[in-house]
């Protein structure tokens, strides 16, 4: 065999490894992105079992405030029913923004608030919503490095080829993103 054959079949070689290397990472950062979501579903179905018993203690005190109790009621089976990880971003968006609304009008029960049952379930959406947000700035940490790897050269040729594209991030809707961007009004 001559140098210049030898030569030809590492570089062959070479590109194919590189090949096979890249491939598997682009197949490992997707299937981590998943992962991330699947724990994202986790506190989600939490969340989800506790509205119910969160929405019968409140409704003991606030009989006028059914709009809102329904809205949540709606937003959660709107959330349960999504299937794609689009349709949950968005339907989790709306049900924050109804749980949201539901704490606020919260404030005039100040009996409710006092409540054991109340103050338990609050405690736990509280601590959810806590993992709730760890889990979604792991999901996007995920989904930042999928798209870097998608969207860098030479990967990005690889990616095309084998339809790897770049994914959305978990990011609130622009109502909710309005409301965080008011200063907090302070009362005593």
């Amino acid at each position: 065999m001559s140098v210049t054959v030898i030569i030809v079949l590492i570089v062959v070689l070479l590109v194919v490894l590189w090949l096979v290397a890249s491939y598997n990472t682009l197949v490992r950062l997707r299937v981590s992105r998943e992962n991330a979501f699947a724990n994202i579903d986790i506190q989600l179905k939490q969340r989800y079992d506790l509205i119910p018993q969160l929405v019968s203690t409140v409704k003991g005190y606030a009989t006028h405030e059914r709009e809102l109790l329904e809205s949540v009621t709606r937003a959660r089976t709107a959330a349960m029913s999504a299937t794609t990880t689009n349709e949950k971003i968005e339907a989790d968006n709306v049900l924050s923004n109804a749980l949201a609304g539901l704490r606020v009008s919260l404030e005039a029960y100040p009996d409710l608030k006092a409540n054991q049952n109340f103050l338990q379930l609050q405690g736990e959406i509280s601590d959810i919503e806590n993992k709730l947000a760890a889990a979604r700035r792991f999901f996007n940490s995920t989904t930042r490095e999928l798209n870097v790897t998608v969207q860098s050269f030479p990967t990005n040729l690889l990616a095309g080829m084998f339809g790897f594209k770049t994914e959305p991030m978990f990011e609130i809707s622009a109502n909710e993103r309005a409301q965080h961007e008011k200063a907090p009004e302070i009362k005593f």
